[in-house]
């Protein structure tokens, strides 16, 4: 086998293992995996702001406000003027949240961070070298992606 066949074999190997965990995670928690994401950094303080989450995840804020709307629906947060900064919405985890949070499966984006985490450092540098150039070889560079793991709704930055 060529080097082409097996680095495209690669990439289809890390959409399947991103589909299979995106499957297992709504099936599971009843959320997707960019959701549960967003859940996970409501629940390391128990209240965040819209802005914070967007920053964190570097997507817009239109897309984390389309993301609260659909775990507020679901009862797992829950929005409230914050009383120091009436022009501050904070966005609150509620019991279903946490136990969401604490039933889930292990996120396939965490198993990667505690395998990459113990990389040399050398070896750190040339994987995101790597990724970096892959997606600059299939013109991903404008993507509004999230550091999470997810095959889910995608849109170039220029769209959000």
């Amino acid at each position: 086998m060529d080097r082409i066949d097996t680095s495209l074999i690669a990439l289809r190997r890390i959409l399947r293992a991103t589909e299979m965990f995106g499957r297992e995670i709504t099936q599971s928690a009843g959320v997707t995996p960019v959701q549960f994401r967003v859940l996970q950094i409501i629940g390391e303080t128990g209240q965040t702001t819209a802005k914070t989450i967007a920053q964190r995840m570097r997507v817009s804020q239109a897309t984390v406000t389309s993301l609260v709307d659909k775990l507020v629906r679901e009862g797992m947060v829950l929005r409230e003027k914050s009383t120091l900064d009436r022009r501050q919405t904070n966005i609150h985890i509620t019991p279903k949240g946490k136990k969401t949070l604490a039933d889930a499966p292990d996120p396939l984006q965490q198993r990667f961070v505690r395998k990459f985490s113990a990389m040399e450092d050398w070896e750190q540098a040339m994987l995101v070298a790597s990724l970096e150039r892959i997606a600059a070889m299939l013109d991903a560079e404008d993507i509004d992606a999230s550091p999470v793991l997810d095959t889910g709704d995608i849109k170039r930055a220029s769209e959000t």
